[in-house]
């Protein structure tokens, strides 16, 4: 069976991305807009309609304009911007979360994709409380660097300009004492009660993403071992093709316990790490912000949303 996409959006880096996933599939028709007319409404319009499936890889008021233009009752949305990911009428993007979560990306007609960042923090966050180890009131707060391809055209244009700041060599925490747009689909997604102290930063290399809770063993909602943590982690996410728990503490991660930011670029995989001591637990998880979190993520809802293997196209 052959599928007709449209990407409305494909000049941006999630759409090319994607584009770039569907080069050797024989299921996939992608359907095409010529330069002079991708901000046409209706010619977009037309396209969307035509599509069994569409991706917007849009600015957020882009992307609600995009989803008022479906007139028919076929054509499936997978959103990449931030405008739907706490819709109540979208299906959040991250099978892995649980069983009902893969149930719900399958039967879905609009799902929206997570944010990078929140990817990491989610699958991290949502387990632990889950699980009735972290309480929803727990203060949470979590670091996280990203590859500057994470900031769009603009920022990579930033970085790559040969006479940039020399500034932007080193690591640049930003989002300083304002929310980040993430924010508010990791609270509607992890179970918290309370928004986290969240503290992006952007490094001089392309793409990847390492984010880390720190959480002391004294304020968990019961009392349990940096290992207990990793055993959770290791069931709760068992089986699964994308995520993985890697080996508790500095077995799972070799260079003397070093956790390099893009060791997963150009991937779908998401890594979870858990160190710790008698007095803490240190939460880690790595992905690529373009792969597991951008279009690597679009992509496998598309597939599971089809119902053919969750890989196609991604391994």
């Amino acid at each position: 069976m052959s599928y007709k996409i449209f990407i409305d959006g494909k000049e941006g880096t999630t759409g090319l991305r994607i584009a770039d996933r569907f080069k050797n599939r024989s299921d996939i028709e992608l359907l095409e807009i010529s330069e002079e007319k991708r901000k046409d409404t209706v010619e977009r319009k037309k396209l969307i309609n035509a599509s069994d499936y569409t991706f917007l890889c849009l600015p957020d008021a882009a992307a609600i304009e995009a989803v008022s233009l479906v007139e028919n009752d076929h054509t499936k949305i997978i959103d990449a911007s931030t405008a739907h990911r706490t819709d109540p009428g979208w299906v959040y993007g991250l099978p892995e979360l649980s069983k009902e979560q893969r149930r719900a990306v399958a039967a879905s007609k609009r799902t929206a994709v997570p944010g990078c960042y929140a990817s990491g923090f989610n699958c991290l966050m949502y387990p632990m409380v889950r699980s009735g180890m972290l309480a929803p009131y727990h203060p949470v707060i979590c670091h996280a660097v990203s590859g500057y391809s994470g900031g769009g055209k603009k920022l990579i244009a930033r970085y790559e300009d040969e006479n940039r700041d020399n500034e932007l060599s080193s690591t640049r925490a930003y989002s300083l004492g304002k929310t980040h747009k993430h924010v508010k689909e990791m609270m509607a997604v992890s179970g918290l009660s309370y928004p986290p102290i969240f503290c992006p930063s952007v490094g001089d290399f392309y793409n990847g993403m390492v984010v880390t809770i720190p959480v002391h063993l004294r304020t968990m909602a019961r009392k349990v071992t940096p290992h207990d943590v990793w055993e959770m982690f290791a069931e709760h996410y068992e089986g699964e093709r994308f995520v993985k728990v890697m080996p508790f503490g500095a077995e799972g991660c070799p260079e003397e316990a070093e956790l390099f930011s893009n060791t997963l670029a150009d991937t779908n995989m998401l890594q979870i790490f858990v160190y710790g001591n008698d007095d803490h637990v240190l939460l880690c998880s790595r992905l690529d912000n373009l792969g597991k979190g951008a279009s690597g993520a679009a992509v496998q809802c598309m597939n599971i949303m089809m119902g053919i293997d969750e890989g196609t196209g991604l391994e």
